[in-house]
């Protein structure tokens, strides 16, 4: 219960540091996408379920406070909750790049998938434009973003399983 109770928390955190003081430091209309961060780390941290369960609540919220349609974003972040858990298996923590390389990806993933949903379907085939104003840059300033917030995450990982955040014998 504990567990749950903080990723909620972080959760919120996220999505009004995103949709607040991010929007007010976004980089021609580009703001870093945290719940995309915190899914794929809780995901990758924790398993497909609890990525699956990341990315529902994650999404619900963009659903709820910015989008048309409930469910299509929540959609969205499920998929990539569930799909960064397949990796929990590898999950090292003095490793970085892998984490990072799955939210670069995860984060491409979204945009392309929201630019087919959103876009394409409504008969506007300028992905080239898309690409390169929309989803590159926002791939871009998440991972810088990626570079401070999942060392937290992974802190608040060991908080939570009650083991050090040091590499000792019990944690190889």
């Amino acid at each position: 219960m504990k567990r749950f109770i903080t990723y909620a928390i972080l959760i919120i955190f996220c999505f009004v540091l995103q949709s607040t003081v991010f929007r007010g430091i976004s980089f021609g209309g580009i703001v870093p996408n945290l719940l995309i961060v915190v899914t794929a780390s809780l995901g990758f941290m924790r398993g497909d379920r609890t990525g699956l369960i990341a990315g529902l609540f994650c999404g619900l919220l963009i659903d709820i406070f910015f989008g048309d349609v409930i469910g299509l974003y929540a959609m969205i972040y499920m998929y990539i909750g569930y799909l960064n858990g397949k990796f929990s298996g590898i999950f090292y923590p003095e490793n970085i790049k892998l984490p990072l390389i799955l939210i670069s990806f995860s984060n491409l993933f979204y945009g392309i998938f929201t630019y087919l949903l959103l876009f394409m379907m409504r008969s506007r085939f300028n992905f080239e434009f898309y690409f390169k104003n929309i989803i590159f840059p926002e791939v871009i300033y998440t991972l810088l973003v990626a570079l401070v917030l999942y060392p937290l995450i992974l802190f608040l990982h060991y908080l939570l399983e009650g083991r050090s955040f040091k590499r000792t014998e019990e944690n190889v």
